[in-house]
């Protein structure tokens, strides 16, 4: 059994070992940072909400904690979330971590309460160029192959993303927004760095999911809040 792995994988980053003649172009990544206690934040909520089911387009929803002071705990917020926004914050040189806050494709920011300003900045990144890594999950997804391509300045970081797709609409009792009920897409649940990536194929062991209704997607990007590379998405009957 071990040496029948062994073999799969060898093959697997054989088949990875040089750049994809063709890859499919990756959806638009759109993360959201937003909180429950966060007045503005309720109509970035549905502007994701709307999004979450375009073609073309990856909307995920992170939960911050830094709002949980006025009151209300948020029931998604983890403090890696806000760590990942304090990192797109310093690649955009920003003075501080604005809420709510939509990053497209790691490249660029706007308010999420601006559905337009969201809207033009995935269309602009629907038309740039990409040279996606060839991507797969590995015999029975509890690992990913990440094969060759263009390293980013710095280097690359591998990430796993855990994320809930149904629609959850949570009924606020503190705080900013109390006796509000705000709608939530695509909440983020897991969030987990696999390791590094410099441009050769590697293979990536993927942590056991908390919940099997959980939908998994693994994003290459630039190092400390670069941008994004290559996307891979389970498959939709999974």
């Amino acid at each position: 059994m071990r040496q029948a792995l062994l073999s799969l994988v060898v093959t697997t980053l054989a088949g990875f070992s040089a750049a994809p003649a063709f890859a499919a172009k990756p959806p638009v990544v759109v993360e959201l940072f937003t909180a429950q206690g966060c007045s503005s934040c309720g109509k970035a909520n549905q502007v994701i909400a709307d999004m979450a089911d375009e073609k073309g387009v990856l909307a995920l929803t992170y939960s911050v904690d830094y709002w949980d002071y006025l009151g209300w705990t948020d029931t998604f917020a983890k403090p890696a979330f806000a760590a990942r926004q304090r990192a797109y914050a310093t690649r955009f040189s920003l003075r501080d971590v604005p809420t709510p806050q939509v990053v497209v494709a790691g490249r660029q920011q706007a308010s999420g309460a601006k559905a337009e300003a969201v809207e033009t900045l995935v269309k602009d990144a629907a038309k740039a160029p990409s040279n996606p890594p060839d991507m797969e999950f590995v015999g029975d997804g509890g690992r990913v192959a990440v094969g060759s391509g263009p390293a980013p300045r710095g280097g690359g970081e591998v990430w796993l993303v855990r994320y809930d797709p149904r629609e959850q609409d949570i009924a606020v009792k503190r705080g900013d927004n109390r006796g509000q009920t705000l709608v939530h897409r695509n909440v983020v649940r897991e969030l987990v760095r696999l390791g590094p990536w410099n441009g050769r194929p590697k293979l990536y062991r993927l942590p056991t999911a908390a919940d099997e209704a959980l939908k998994s997607v693994i994003i290459v990007q630039g190092a400390k809040g670069g941008r994004v590379i290559g996307v891979l998405q389970e498959a939709a009957e999974k």
